[in-house]
């Protein structure tokens, strides 16, 4: 990584990431910090208009350590309410922009949330549970507000639709932006490197969801090392789609680029025709993608008429599908002098990114080593005895991004949190040369005849079928073999002639050992997912 340009504390002591904002407001303020559809928003103006949400909340009587909710899509806005919360020592605590009434509900009752800055859009979602939950106050953002006249990039239909519509802010409510321009001084609050800066909600995969306490050494821990494993220096112009509020697109669309006084292309949302466009006018250099993204990006019409020369990084990750070395050369037609592999393995108890997948030595398969600093160890789920390489068992993890535990659940914490260990839940193996493979989650395996099925791999293999876009496994309750495994899966578009369910399964038995073979396929138009793209089996289970 270049470093030359990065900011050091004094006697390189600790510097949470707000305060490596403000360095890189004052040494290049006039620097854009993110392009917002070709609207540059300055180093110098987010860190005005964060230090100036900062004051805000401090009159409204927000003190540190306090959960501050953030309820919306990416936009600038998200930005500087983020760094605005943490410039307070207060803790930002990201609700799904996809969640309903009573996920929302959940969730603020659970932080005891007095404040929530929401966009106008989810307002109704907001007011509907504002009287049962301890808000009082809620900032509202129009996502319109910052876009330019002439946009450099297409922009998205709804976001289109706002840019025309009245703007107002309903009863009750203070405008966001009105905050941001007031040009007041944040107050000066110190905080710690253990100090919570930040709370992200578990996805429920068994149970309610569960705030993860990260403290403001993880966030910059697990930066640093992003940082440069991938190389980002001050001159990378990077481009964020992944959602800001899930702790990967936060790594990577909030906090890397702020570190790295780098320049970041934001988009509301995912887009494949403006993703190319973003690549060929902005001269995007690095791109945390999700696999279902590339695909999308090379399906648009006239896809190799873009000029994606400037793309030379390109981490992804398997949600939806899994990233394979053939799609990999497939993407690299289109961008000749990039580099695409599997991302990394990370869980939000661990501010993610605890492998990364070196650029030089990629393993396809596995999901790349630990980065430095991390321990990483396989042990057995019933003894925790510690399994040589090669042998699957239950990933453990310890180091700097260890998070405090869960908000008011002592016993999940310590059911996760043991002796300095993240017990995962999750099941994989170490290779000799310390490559992680994930295998799947423990509670989603499945036995079938006392053979361990985990649905990943399942899902892998039947999404190789020409016919089928997407996959999910569940195992259902079978009288002679215990379990059996059930597959609901996607079709391509545009098939002439669909597989029935009677050829798929022969495939499977064909292509897989019999006991991981589906027995039933069922299928559907899609799967259920969070807004990060992560597949929800429990709903496959539930439906």
């Amino acid at each position: 990584m270049n470093d030359q340009h990065q900011p050091k504390a004094a006697g390189g002591g600790f510097r949470p990431l707000h305060e490596i904002l403000r360095e890189h407001a004052r040494r290049r303020p006039d620097k854009p910090a993110y392009l917002w559809y070709g609207q540059a928003i300055s180093y110098a103006e987010l860190d005005r208009a964060s230090d100036a949400f900062a004051a805000r909340l401090a009159r409204l009587g927000v003190r540190k350590g306090e959960p501050v909710a953030l309820f919306m899509q990416n936009c600038p806005q998200y930005l500087m309410a983020h760094y605005g919360i943490q410039k307070l020592g207060a803790i930002v605590c990201p609700c799904g922009p996809l969640n309903k009434e009573h996920e929302l509900e959940y969730q603020l009752n659970d932080l005891g949330a007095r404040v929530v800055v929401a966009a106008a859009p989810l307002l109704d979602t907001v007011d509907k549970v504002r009287l049962r939950t301890a808000l009082e106050h809620v900032f509202v953002v129009h996502y319109a507000d910052l876009l330019p006249p002439s946009p450099t990039i297409d922009l998205p239909d709804d976001l289109a639709r706002m840019r025309e519509e009245p703007r107002a802010v309903p009863e009750g409510c203070e405008d966001f932006l009105e905050v941001a321009r007031s040009g007041e001084p944040a107050p000066p609050v110190s905080v710690r490197p253990d100090d919570i800066a930040l709370m992200t909600y578990t996805s429920g995969t068994t149970g309610l969801p569960k705030g993860a306490m990260l403290s403001f050494d993880n966030a910059l821990y697990k930066t640093q090392v992003s940082v440069d494993i991938y190389r980002v220096g001050p001159d990378e112009t990077m481009l964020a789609i992944a959602p800001l509020y899930h702790i990967a697109g936060m790594l990577m669309g909030v906090n890397m680029s702020v570190h790295a006084g780098a320049t970041t292309v934001l988009m509301y949302r995912f887009d494949p025709k403006a993703v190319l466009q973003a690549i060929e006018r902005h001269k995007i250099g690095w791109w945390y993608s999700i696999a279902t993204m590339n695909v999308a990006a090379m399906q648009v019409p006239d896809a190799k008429g873009f000029d994606l020369s400037s793309l030379r990084i390109n981490p992804v990750t398997s949600f939806g599908i899994t990233f394979t070395e053939a799609l990999a050369d497939q993407w690299r037609g289109f961008a000749s002098n990039c580099t695409s592999f599997e991302a990394a393995y990370g869980l939000s108890e661990t501010h993610t990114m605890d492998t990364a997948m070196p650029a030089d030595a990629i393993r396809w398969g596995t999901h790349g080593r630990a980065v430095p600093g991390n321990e990483l160890r396989i042990v057995d789920p019933d003894s925790g005895r510690e399994l040589p390489a090669g042998e699957p068992g239950e990933i453990t993890i310890r180091g700097r991004g260890v998070f405090k535990g869960y908000w008011n659940k002592p016993e999940a914490t310590a059911k996760t949190l043991r002796d300095g260990w993240v017990f995962t839940g999750d099941m994989g193996r170490v290779d000799a040369d310390g490559y992680l493979s994930f295998m799947g989650r423990f509670k989603e395996m499945i036995k079938v005849s006392g053979y361990s099925v985990f649905p990943e791999e399942v899902e892998a293999i039947l999404v190789r079928h020409p016919a089928i876009a997407q996959a999910g496994v569940i195992g259902v309750p079978d009288p002679e073999k215990g379990e059996v495994v059930k597959a609901f899966v996607v079709p391509k578009p545009g098939l002439a002639d669909r597989p029935s369910e009677a050829e798929l399964i022969g495939w499977a038995r064909e292509n897989m050992a019999v006991y991981k073979a589906p027995r039933q396929i069922e299928f559907r138009d899609s799967l259920p997912a969070t807004g990060a793209g992560k597949m929800l089996r429990r709903l496959l289970k539930e439906a």
